[in-house]
């Protein structure tokens, strides 16, 4: 399997919203991604860095790329709602 194939079948528990303009680049929060899905972008951003992105699947809002990120307010986690049965 490739690493698109096994990525595509990951569940998405939360969304990555990365300030862009507050990045650095400093890649902290790529390190500390166990489910591969952020990445730091070719793009410069207005103060000349190439910032984190978040790669649109496969986040488990897990909190360590929040954790890991020197920049206060540039990383949120946004969690899904679990849908439990009764």
């Amino acid at each position: 399997m490739t690493d698109t194939m096994i990525r595509t079948h990951k569940k998405t528990l939360a969304n990555v919203e990365i300030v862009s303009r507050l990045c650095k680049g400093c890649g902290f929060c790529v390190q500390a991604c166990v489910q591969d899905c952020l990445a730091i972008s070719k793009d410069i951003n207005e103060r000349g860095y190439n910032y984190a992105y978040y790669l649109g699947e496969g986040c488990t809002g897990c909190g360590l790329c929040f954790y890991s990120c020197p920049e206060p307010s540039a990383i949120t986690i946004i969690r899904h709602p679990v849908k439990r049965d009764p």
